[in-house]
């Protein structure tokens, strides 16, 4: 009964957050994410990015305090990697979300379909993956977006998407505005690599060491699945963050957290 509770709770917050009635301005100034990066596992400093994300309920971190971790991948191309990623994830019973494109889809149905059926999210980044969402009109993010929601639920379980990861982190407060009107948030990251140089792999150790050494409570990680030092890197962070302490949750996990009181939750 109290999870029925609380999901219907998630449901209408979530309607109410999106609503056409909260649109702070829609100011097309172009920002390309990015951030600070701190020591002494503390999260990176953002800057201005933090209030502008907080106005249209974009997430990038999660600011409780609590040492739990979200693994986020995006999917541009299949590189060969995936499979190992999932098996990894399935052996260590740890949620993530994958962020794919159009091509991806047509290109890797039994890949979707194996995300799904373990239990993944599946996260958009749009159909055709434009250089910049800001240059192209409200109709086409429109389009970009619910193609791609009709290709992932075409061919698997998962019919809906509420988390969009705009091409190349580039953004504006109007792109943040008409995605949050269209039900989504945008999900940035406060953890990342420069992995999606395919041929330029240094080897796992270094996958590994980058990691740990940007790691903070609540990091959402941002992952590239076509790094074969990602994919052989993987248990062995996992491994090592839960002797640290952290713990693996999703997306919606987050979400949840953060409209729902603690209280109800139980934290």
């Amino acid at each position: 009964m109290k999870n029925i509770i609380v999901n219907l709770i998630i449901m209408s917050m979530f309607m109410f957050l999106i609503s056409p009635n909260f649109v702070y301005g829609e100011s097309n100034k172009t920002y390309g994410w990015g951030f600070n990066k701190k020591d002494n596992n503390e999260p990176p400093e953002v800057g201005k990015y933090k209030q502008i994300l907080s106005k249209y309920n974009g997430i990038y971190i999660d600011d409780s305090g609590d040492k739990v971790v979200y693994l986020t991948f995006d999917n541009g191309y299949e590189a060969g990697h995936t499979s190992k990623i999932l098996d990894v994830l399935k052996k260590k019973k740890v949620p993530a979300t994958f962020f794919v494109t159009g091509h991806y889809v047509k290109s890797q149905p039994e890949l979707i379909k194996r995300m799904v059926k373990e239990g993944h999210i599946i996260g958009n980044h749009t159909y055709r993956h434009p250089e910049n969402l800001t240059s192209v009109s409200k109709q086409r993010i429109e389009k970009e977006l619910r193609k791609l929601e009709d290709a992932v639920a075409d061919i698997s379980e998962q019919k809906t998407m509420k988390y969009l990861r705009p091409p190349k982190g580039v953004f504006s407060e109007r792109t943040l505005s008409i995605t949050q009107d269209l039900g989504y948030m945008n999900v940035f990251w406060s953890l990342a690599l420069v992995d999606w140089n395919k041929g330029k792999e240094q080897g796992w150790q270094q996958a590994y060491k980058k990691v740990i050494k940007q790691m903070h409570p609540g990091a959402v990680i941002l992952l590239h699945t076509v790094s074969k030092d990602n994919a052989d890197a993987l248990e062995h962070l996992i491994d090592e963050l839960r002797k640290r302490g952290y713990t693996f949750q999703s997306l919606d996990d987050l979400m949840m957290k953060n409209m729902v009181p603690r209280s109800i939750l139980g934290l």
